[in-house]
Protein backbone atom coordinates (compact mmCIF):
# COMPACT_ATOMS: atom_id res chain seq x y z
CA UNK A 1 0.00 0.00 0.00
CA UNK A 2 1.34 3.44 -0.88
CA UNK A 3 1.98 6.16 1.68
CA UNK A 4 -0.92 8.20 0.23
CA UNK A 5 -3.33 5.27 0.56
CA UNK A 6 -2.31 4.61 4.17
CA UNK A 7 -3.30 8.20 4.88
CA UNK A 8 -6.64 7.59 3.13
CA UNK A 9 -5.75 9.59 0.02
CA UNK A 10 -6.17 8.36 -3.54
CA UNK A 11 -3.86 9.37 -6.32
CA UNK A 12 -5.62 11.71 -8.74
CA UNK A 13 -6.63 10.22 -12.07
CA UNK A 14 -4.58 11.65 -14.90
CA UNK A 15 -6.08 12.36 -18.32
CA UNK A 16 -2.81 11.49 -20.05
CA UNK A 17 0.70 10.21 -19.39
CA UNK A 18 4.00 10.13 -21.24
CA UNK A 19 5.22 6.68 -22.24
CA UNK A 20 8.45 5.85 -20.43
CA UNK A 21 9.62 3.74 -23.36
CA UNK A 22 8.83 5.69 -26.56
CA UNK A 23 7.88 9.12 -25.05
CA UNK A 24 4.45 9.29 -26.72
CA UNK A 25 1.84 11.40 -24.91
CA UNK A 26 -0.98 8.92 -24.26
CA UNK A 27 -4.60 9.63 -23.35
CA UNK A 28 -5.89 7.47 -20.50
CA UNK A 29 -9.24 7.24 -22.31
CA UNK A 30 -9.34 4.27 -24.69
CA UNK A 31 -11.93 1.94 -26.13
CA UNK A 32 -11.86 -1.48 -24.48
CA UNK A 33 -10.27 -0.60 -21.16
CA UNK A 34 -11.21 1.51 -18.14
CA UNK A 35 -7.72 1.66 -16.58
CA UNK A 36 -5.27 2.33 -19.39
CA UNK A 37 -1.65 2.28 -18.32
CA UNK A 38 0.04 1.02 -21.48
CA UNK A 39 1.12 2.89 -24.58
CA UNK A 40 -0.88 2.16 -27.75
CA UNK A 41 2.23 2.75 -29.87
CA UNK A 42 4.84 0.43 -28.29
CA UNK A 43 2.58 -1.41 -25.78
CA UNK A 44 5.00 -0.81 -22.89
CA UNK A 45 3.49 0.00 -19.53
CA UNK A 46 4.52 1.19 -16.09
CA UNK A 47 4.06 -0.82 -12.90
CA UNK A 48 1.46 1.42 -11.27
CA UNK A 49 -1.27 -1.03 -10.19
CA UNK A 50 -1.41 -3.85 -7.68
CA UNK A 51 -5.00 -4.53 -8.78
CA UNK A 52 -6.46 -3.08 -12.01
CA UNK A 53 -7.01 0.65 -11.62
CA UNK A 54 -5.86 1.04 -8.01
CA UNK A 55 -2.60 2.88 -8.88
CA UNK A 56 -1.20 1.54 -5.58
CA UNK A 57 2.04 -0.14 -6.76
CA UNK A 58 5.16 1.42 -5.35
CA UNK A 59 7.53 -0.02 -7.97
CA UNK A 60 6.80 2.38 -10.88
CA UNK A 61 9.31 0.58 -13.16
CA UNK A 62 8.65 0.06 -16.85
CA UNK A 63 6.80 -3.10 -17.86
CA UNK A 64 7.76 -4.86 -21.09
CA UNK A 65 5.05 -6.45 -23.23
CA UNK A 66 6.20 -10.07 -23.50
CA UNK A 67 3.22 -12.02 -24.83
CA UNK A 68 -0.41 -12.14 -25.84
CA UNK A 69 -2.96 -14.46 -24.32
CA UNK A 70 -6.55 -14.91 -25.43
CA UNK A 71 -9.57 -15.18 -23.14
CA UNK A 72 -12.35 -17.67 -23.81
CA UNK A 73 -14.44 -14.97 -25.48
CA UNK A 74 -11.61 -14.17 -27.94
CA UNK A 75 -10.42 -10.98 -26.22
CA UNK A 76 -6.66 -10.44 -26.58
CA UNK A 77 -4.80 -9.69 -23.34
CA UNK A 78 -1.29 -8.25 -23.05
CA UNK A 79 1.14 -9.94 -20.69
CA UNK A 80 3.61 -7.47 -19.17
CA UNK A 81 6.71 -8.24 -17.07
CA UNK A 82 8.02 -5.53 -14.76
CA UNK A 83 11.63 -4.60 -15.49
CA UNK A 84 12.11 -3.70 -11.81
CA UNK A 85 10.54 -6.53 -9.80
CA UNK A 86 9.69 -9.19 -12.45
CA UNK A 87 5.98 -9.28 -11.52
CA UNK A 88 3.65 -10.34 -14.36
CA UNK A 89 0.45 -8.43 -15.08
CA UNK A 90 -2.36 -8.97 -17.57
CA UNK A 91 -3.76 -5.89 -19.31
CA UNK A 92 -6.72 -5.69 -21.66
CA UNK A 93 -5.84 -4.49 -25.12
CA UNK A 94 -7.38 -1.21 -26.24
CA UNK A 95 -9.05 -0.30 -29.52
CA UNK A 96 -6.19 1.95 -30.59
CA UNK A 97 -3.32 -0.44 -29.77
CA UNK A 98 -0.77 -0.88 -32.57
CA UNK A 99 -1.97 -3.97 -34.49
CA UNK A 100 1.49 -4.69 -35.93
CA UNK A 101 3.09 -4.86 -32.47
CA UNK A 102 0.18 -7.00 -31.21
CA UNK A 103 0.69 -9.46 -34.08
CA UNK A 104 4.45 -9.53 -33.53
CA UNK A 105 3.87 -10.55 -29.92
CA UNK A 106 1.29 -13.15 -30.92
CA UNK A 107 3.51 -14.89 -33.52
CA UNK A 108 6.82 -14.59 -31.65
CA UNK A 109 6.66 -18.16 -30.25
CA UNK A 110 6.04 -19.50 -33.76
CA UNK A 111 8.92 -17.49 -35.21
CA UNK A 112 11.30 -18.69 -32.48
CA UNK A 113 10.40 -22.33 -31.74
CA UNK A 114 12.35 -24.10 -28.97
CA UNK A 115 13.38 -26.87 -31.38
CA UNK A 116 14.84 -27.06 -34.90
CA UNK A 117 12.02 -26.33 -37.35
CA UNK A 118 13.19 -29.26 -39.49
CA UNK A 119 11.90 -31.67 -36.82
CA UNK A 120 8.31 -30.89 -37.88
CA UNK A 121 8.92 -32.67 -41.18
CA UNK A 122 9.95 -35.80 -39.28
CA UNK A 123 6.63 -36.11 -37.43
Amino acid sequence: MSHDQRRGERRPRLSSFRCGHCSLDVSTVATGTAHRNHCPNCLWSRHVDDSPGDRAAGCRSLMEPIAITVRGDGEWILVHRCCGCDVLHLNRTAGDDNPLILLRLAVKPLAQPPFPIERIGQL
